[in-house]
């Protein structure tokens, strides 16, 4: 069933009518979009070369990599509730502890930048996952947790190992924009809560 809530907000625990709901108010086109995004994303007429599984996996992969926060576990309770998806859990939960990390981090190519070159892990799905996860999924995460950490190493390699895993040109697109999204996601609802906070102690104090 579609989701009618805006995510964002539900995940921010935006009131209607409360401050905050009226901050995101001024932004009306950017919070429709991000809503937009969400629903096209994650609940898709057609999930195409990407299944509903492998959406939720990621999601639940990218976000926990980025901490403790409702919105990992919302994307967490959302791979619980995929067909199939209780059977990933535990395979999930560990390679987000393996690829747990810091950054952003890599190399940029020689140049003045190069200065800004930072180690770091290089992340690869554990043999005692890859059963469970199947080629693609393995191969997504290792890429996703790419994209999330050392983008700037991103080269064309990278691109084939996704494709040599079984994913096409229009999947690795999809998927893409996905965790760019979720990124984006954390980082929003992230703010929105502690502005949330902010405002709550100012009030207390008043």
């Amino acid at each position: 069933m579609m989701c009618t809530q805006d995510i964002i907000d539900t995940l921010a625990g935006i009131e209607p009518g409360s401050a905050l709901d009226a901050v995101r108010a001024r932004r009306l086109q950017a919070r429709e979009n991000a809503q937009k995004s969400y629903l096209s994303l994650f609940e898709p007429i057609d999930a195409g070369d990407v299944s509903l599984l492998e959406r939720a996996a990621v999601a639940a992969f990218v976000t926990g990599l980025h901490g403790e926060s409702p919105v990992a576990t919302f994307y967490r309770e959302k791979l619980a509730a995929s067909a199939g998806g209780a059977a990933l859990l535990e395979s999930i939960d560990a390679e987000i502890a393996r690829g747990k990390t810091s950054g952003p981090y890599g190399s940029y190519p020689a140049g003045p930048l190069s200065v800004e070159n930072t180690a770091g892990l290089i992340y690869r799905v554990s043999a005692a996952s890859k059963p469970a996860l199947g080629t693609r999924l393995a191969a997504a995460l290792e890429h996703a947790h790419l994209l999330v950490f050392r983008p700037r190493d991103a080269a064309a390699a990278d691109m084939k190992a996704l494709l040599d895993a079984g994913w096409s040109a229009t999947g690795i697109v999809t998927f893409s924009q996905l965790v760019a999204f979720l990124s984006f996601q954390v980082r929003v609802v992230s703010g929105l809560r502690t502005l949330a906070a902010v405002n709550a102690q100012k009030e207390a104090a008043s």
